[in-house]
């Protein structure tokens, strides 16, 4: 009688378990691809050029790389325990989403810190278009971004941008934001808020950082595919 209820118990964990690594295999053969290139690209004559602080350019560009990768690994995972198994808030009580959201955002501003040191290390390397174009393109990309970060903190808060919802219950329950810029695009997050890291680049006409830029842009639509938006149909439902 033990053993079928320990055999029932298991085949009861098995699925949620599994749904920790839904669509992960994916996340991972893309990444893997995503490093190849710009492992390939990297090694172009001066695009590892300069140094900043005493720290070459090689190594701001490798620890750019890191902890993109980690900070998106670690909201993975993360998200996926909370949601199937409540094991942050389970060891960690109430203050379990605090601890998860301090280490989150320490992780993404390290994420600019280090592109606009590597973009300071590498500057004046990318010579394809004047420094004037560069300069208005960043002028650019911060018009909506402004206008994100605003309407983040006026209508939809940084909690729910760090993913909230997968630790409070009281958060699926909360109507869709449709304000700010969040009345005119349905994900703006991924689709301007990465133009933050564009515009070290930018300012410093570093190839590296722009190299970069594009990494962080695409790879953090591969967490959204693969792992944002399976938890969101599993928390909301499926349309």
């Amino acid at each position: 009688m033990n053993v079928n209820t320990d055999n029932s118990e298991v085949s009861r964990r098995q699925p949620s378990f599994r749904l920790v690594f839904e669509k992960q295999l994916w996340h991972y053969c893309i990444l893997i691809i995503l490093l190849a290139g710009i492992l390939i690209v990297s090694r172009t004559e001066g695009f590892l050029a300069g140094q900043f602080l005493g720290i070459s350019t090689e190594i701001w560009f490798y620890l750019a790389l890191a902890v993109a990768i980690l900070h998106q690994v670690y909201v993975w995972f993360c998200w996926r325990m909370e949601l199937h198994y409540s094991s942050i808030t389970r060891i960690f009580g109430a203050k379990g989403y605090t601890y998860y959201s301090i280490v989150f955002f320490v992780l993404f501003l390290s994420r600019l810190v280090l592109i606009t040191g590597l973009a300071i290390s590498n500057r004046h390397s990318y010579n394809l278009f004047d420094q004037l174009i560069l300069t208005g393109l960043a002028i650019i990309c911060a018009v909506p971004l402004l206008y994100l970060l605003y309407s983040i903190l006026r209508y939809f808060g940084h909690d729910q941008a760090a993913g909230i919802d997968h630790f409070d219950k009281a958060y699926r329950d909360k109507p869709l934001i449709k304000q700010g810029i969040f009345k005119y695009i349905s994900n703006p997050i991924y689709v301007f808020g990465m133009l933050m890291f564009w515009i070290p680049g930018l300012l410093c006409s570093s190839t590296a950082a722009l190299a970069v830029a594009l990494f962080y842009h695409i790879y953090v639509w591969v967490h959204y595919f693969f792992t944002e938006k399976p938890d969101m149909q599993r928390i909301y439902g499926n349309p």
